[in-house]
């Protein structure tokens, strides 16, 4: 069955094995040895410190260096050469985890790290929270309700500090609904769909994303808006039916009712399909994610540095790539089927890949484990 989604969008344990079949997974993951033309990169999302430690413990111990991402830009045009085994160790989307444990660990170390940001999800506030250097705990409580991601205090001390280097993950790591046909509705299982994976319902400026809490609510298609995807204007009134026709019905144990599919089916089955997008709009909103993620950085953080994006879920549609030229990007993390998933000089610098970091251990090193 299709799921109207490019197999090169999509992620998961197939996708998985596809990756190793074909190759694409660097010869020191399988026991093999890394050279000069070689650069293994990681990447990370929220981390503990239970995690996070014996990774970053593991590189320190074994002789392991860090580059920018400047580093990585002039690495992959033959501009530069390492001396000494180096790694980048990627963080996405600057989770409040990147501020509270990842940089007191990473300066514990001796290392550091490039964090790509999101600037429409991150928050101004009067101080910066707790962190594990301050407190020593393994695990640092911080209020969830002020945000899940570093907040603009926090980025600004992380960059300044020199440890982090700061850059974009486009302006609101926006999935877009690219069809009007419900497949689906927002139940009580929703609330386990990943913050970011949750569809955007209307775009910048009123920016407004999908809740865990809207049950009923319709689900469409939906793709990565750097994606080759044209947006659905989806219709917010029938977003709006559902939600109050949930609610009356007893919100969470309406979804326990044998007939709560076929009812909230009822209610939708007579939806008009929304404006599709023209290509001229598309590319101006996928410039307008670039440009605007970019120059809020930049402005927020006093820096001209932020140059370089990772895409979100590495979707690269042709306008995407396009636009990162057009607009002076240096370089981009994204996906593509060929190509392995390290970075090597003479790669193309906007379609970098990277390893997941559990593969760290994979390094050779003392204590290393190889993967059988």
């Amino acid at each position: 069955m299709t799921t109207g989604v490019p197999l090169a969008e999509r992620g998961g344990r197939f996708r998985g094995v596809l990756d190793l079949v074909s190759g694409r997974f660097p010869g020191f993951v399988f026991g093999g040895h890394v050279g000069n033309d070689l650069l293994p990169a990681f990447h990370f999302h929220e981390v503990t410190r239970e995690e996070l430690e014996p990774k970053l413990r593991y590189l320190a111990e074994n002789g392991y260096r860090t580059v920018t991402s400047d580093e990585i830009s002039a690495y992959v045009r033959r501009q530069v050469r390492f001396d000494g085994p180096r790694v980048a160790l990627c963080f996405d989307d600057a989770w409040e985890s990147l501020w509270t444990v990842a940089a007191p660990l990473l300066k514990r170390y001796g290392l550091t790290a490039i964090a790509y940001a999101i600037p429409a999800r991150i928050v101004d506030v009067a101080a910066c929270r707790p962190t594990l250097e301050r407190t020593g705990a393994a695990t640092v409580s911080t209020d969830m309700n002020v945000s899940p991601f570093a907040t603009w205090p926090e980025l600004r001390a992380l960059h300044d500090s020199g440890i982090v280097d700061v850059q974009c993950h486009t302006d609101s790591h926006s999935m877009i609904f690219c069809s009007s046909e419900v497949r689906g509705f927002v139940t009580p299982d929703y609330a386990a769909t990943p913050l970011l994976n949750r569809p955007q319902l209307t775009p910048a400026p009123a920016l407004r994303f999908l809740r865990a809490d809207e049950l009923g609510a319709p689900l469409y298609l939906a793709r990565s808006r750097m994606s080759e995807g044209r947006r659905v204007a989806v219709s917010l009134a029938l977003h709006e039916r559902c939600v109050d026709y949930a609610t009356r019905e007893g919100g969470a144990a309406f979804f326990a009712r044998a007939d709560w599919r076929a009812k909230l089916g009822r209610l939708t089955g007579g939806a008009v399909g929304g404006a599709v997008e023209r290509e001229s709009e598309q590319g101006r909103a996928i410039e307008e994610e670039l440009d605007r993620g970019r120059a809020i950085l930049n402005d927020r953080l006093r820096t001209d540095t932020v140059r370089h994006v990772c895409l979100p879920w590495g979707v690269s549609g042709r306008r995407a790539a396009a636009a990162l030229v057009r607009l002076g990007y240096r370089s981009a993390i994204a996906n593509r089927w060929r190509g392995m998933n390290a970075i090597r000089p003479g790669d193309d610098p906007y379609w970098l890949k990277r390893l997941p970091n559990r593969h760290i251990f994979r390094l050779p090193g003392r204590g290393r484990r190889i993967w059988l």
